[in-house]
């Protein structure tokens, strides 16, 4: 049986405040968790890549998850790896669809929300498989 240490979330968002809370909540669980403001730091990884990426849409200084999310699925070492948006956004659910990430949380979220679709996305459903995005 896998356990949660054995997995890894990349967590990229512009909200410090946010990204404390999540990596805290996420390492508590037993997540092995790196959070950061610069979602571009994704692009350097060669090994021990992340099982989950949750991204930001809106962050700091012009990035744009969506691009960010784009090139994930352009490489071809990122490309199977589920992203989630997070995002007060309200068309995230759209957003979610046309850039092919496999699901997508709103913001405000409670947190058993966002670690049972974590759970979910890591144990319950093939990588390849698009999650209920409808």
């Amino acid at each position: 049986m896998i356990r949660n240490s054995e997995k890894r979330i990349f967590i990229a968002d512009d909200d410090t405040d946010i990204l404390s809370i999540l990596q805290l909540m996420l390492q508590t669980k037993g997540y092995i968790v790196h959070a950061t403001t610069n979602p571009n730091e994704i692009f350097d990884y060669k090994d021990e890549l992340p099982d989950l990426i949750l991204l930001d849409i809106w962050m700091a200084d012009g990035v744009d998850g969506r691009e960010i999310c784009a090139r994930i699925k352009d490489t071809d070492i990122l490309k199977n790896i589920p992203v989630v948006f997070i995002s007060a956004n309200s068309g995230i659910e759209n957003i979610a669809q046309q850039y092919h990430a496999q699901d997508y949380i709103a913001k405000p979220f409670e947190m058993k929300y966002l670690l049972d679709k974590v759970h979910n996305l890591l144990f319950n459903s093939p990588i390849s498989e698009q999650a209920n995005i409808a």
